[in-house]
């Protein structure tokens, strides 16, 4: 009796351990909305124009649509070092490709033509439509980039990836595939803290890089030839 008793309790702990564990599994995934203590949206006012037309980034509320046209970028008036970055993105277009800059670097930016980008770390922002894009054009497989969140320096930056990476080693490719497909907003949590950059992807962490240089800079908004909307654009500055 005492050991049928043992049993009973026994089962029911497990049949709790279940029950719990199926419920943790049902919880939603972190997710850092940008609000809080110390978040503030950019908006407007906290940008200048470096390489675009007057008319390739309009801002109406929380909200900036880009026309894609020319290449170039728009960059935040100020220099950020150790930050937290939220931004809601939504594709216009298949295969249309945008991108955020962290870390972007002053002289590269002051030096920059029309339809160049600048030096500094990129997290892609890369419609789905642009792999199959890639391939018809190239009649090659796509396989030194993703759609769902690459991390990487550009020109003369550097930057040691977190697996897994490209087959250049250049590139830290995303672990999971979250990103959705276009006319859908996506959220991208940007951590960038002492020479490292993390990218969360609605909701996950995904991909990075540690040992960045620079890892000081500016925050630029990439225009890369299709039209793309950005909205609730938002920081916190850490020590």
């Amino acid at each position: 009796m005492c050991v049928f008793g043992i049993c009973l309790v026994f089962a029911a702990f497990v049949g709790a351990k279940s029950t719990e564990s199926n419920q943790s599994h049902d919880l939603p995934k972190a997710f850092i909305d940008g609000n809080g203590p110390g978040w503030r949206e950019l908006g407007r006012d906290d940008f200048t124009n470096v390489n675009c037309d007057p008319d390739t980034w309009t801002w109406k509320d929380h909200e900036v649509h880009c026309t894609g046209k020319p290449i170039g970028v728009i960059r935040s008036k100020r220099k950020y070092t150790n930050f937290e970055l939220v931004a809601q993105w939504r594709h216009l277009r298949s295969g249309g490709n945008s991108g955020i800059f962290v870390w972007a670097v002053e002289k590269s930016l002051n030096q920059l033509k029309r339809n160049q980008l600048p030096q500094g770390i990129e997290v892609q922002v890369l419609d789905h439509g642009y792999t199959e894009q890639y391939e018809k054009k190239y009649k090659k497989k796509a396989d030194w980039f993703t759609t769902d969140g690459d991390v990487f320096p550009t020109r003369q930056s550097r930057m040691k990836p977190f697996p897994p990476a490209a087959p250049n080693g250049m590139r830290s490719f995303p672990s999971k595939h979250l990103s959705k497909g276009v006319g859908e907003w996506n959220h991208y949590y940007i951590r960038c803290i002492n020479g490292e950059v993390r990218l969360w992807v609605n909701g996950e962490e995904v991909s990075g890089g540690s040992d960045c240089e620079p890892h000081s800079g500016y925050i630029a908004l990439e225009s890369e030839g299709a039209p793309i909307d950005f909205k609730h654009v938002r920081i916190r500055e850490l020590p």
